[in-house]
């Protein structure tokens, strides 16, 4: 007998992977929880039946939410990071041994700690001294925290679920207040391929710029999320992520990459046609 994941993306989408052995399996107070391995994509996190992660795809989700804000300021010290649970995010940070402080908020510890145990690839990061966790609701830590920050990442799941406040305008406006004058915001922007997924998109992007004097989306090949084409959402208040990219500053670093290098980095923000129609409708609104 074979076993098979299938995610419906859509009403008439589907996409399945042939599953090797189902690892882990729990119901949080929060969501379903899910890890399987495979032999084509490795082992894979499902959260309420949807890939967040597999080993074979990671990297490139990962390099692109970190290193295109930190190659624009790697003199970043504070970083923030929404959700993550996974852990992929900060083990990309602590490659930066000029970052100082990086504050990780995931609402659901049995996400972390079921990627502690079966994920390594992506956790193996969350033990560094530099990283404190705080399990509790992003919204919540926001509106109270008096820090102020670098970076924020927001590496959050689809507006569904533990992650639907996390695309809200309070939380955006709480997130450009913990902000540094020279703050940088990156967030999971979601595709511009699908409707159901476009209209989040748009909705998001409408919101960050009416906070922000600098916004822009950059674009990723993801495949194992739906159509593949996604974004994330690049908002600061003093960095143009490519009039004040500095390539040969980040170069010195020595980090090396699999997907992330110079020329994504100012490829990425090269939106095509009907990306750029859908933010010119934002911008008129």
């Amino acid at each position: 007998m074979e076993l098979w994941y299938t995610q419906q993306q859509t009403e008439n989408i589907r996409f399945s992977m042939k599953v090797k052995e189902h690892l882990f399996t729990g119901k949080s107070y929060y969501q379903q929880i899910d890890i399987f391995d495979s032999d084509e994509m490795g082992r894979f996190l499902i959260i309420d039946g949807i890939v967040m992660l597999t080993s074979k795809d990671e990297f490139i989700y990962h390099d692109m939410i970190v290193h295109v804000p930190m190659a624009t300021n790697p003199d970043i010290k504070k970083v923030l990071v929404i959700g993550g649970g996974d852990g992929g995010t900060v083990r990309e940070l602590t490659r930066y041994t000029g970052i100082e402080k990086i504050d990780m908020v995931e609402i659901d510890r049995m996400v972390v700690e079921a990627c502690q145990k079966y994920l390594p690839l992506t956790a193996n990061k969350l033990d560094d001294k530099r990283v404190q966790l705080f399990f509790e609701d992003g919204i919540e830590f926001v509106r109270r925290s008096k820090e102020k920050y670098d970076l924020v990442i927001v590496d959050s799941t689809d507006p569904i679920g533990p992650g639907e406040g996390l695309f809200t305008m309070e939380f955006y406006t709480c997130c450009y207040n913990l902000l540094s004058e020279d703050g940088i915001l990156v967030n999971q922007c979601e595709s511009p391929f699908y409707e159901k997924n476009a209209k989040e998109m748009r909705k998001a992007v409408q919101k960050i710029k009416s906070l922000f004097s600098i916004c822009k989306m950059y674009q990723y090949n993801m495949p194992t999320y739906p159509s593949g084409h996604w974004f994330f959402g690049f908002a600061s208040k003093k960095y143009d992520p490519i009039k004040d990219f500095k390539p040969e500053k980040w170069e010195s670093l020595g980090l090396e990459t699999k997907y992330y290098n110079k020329n994504i980095h100012v490829g990425s923000f090269m939106l095509p046609t009907y990306v750029e129609k859908m933010i010119e409708v934002v911008d008129k609104k």
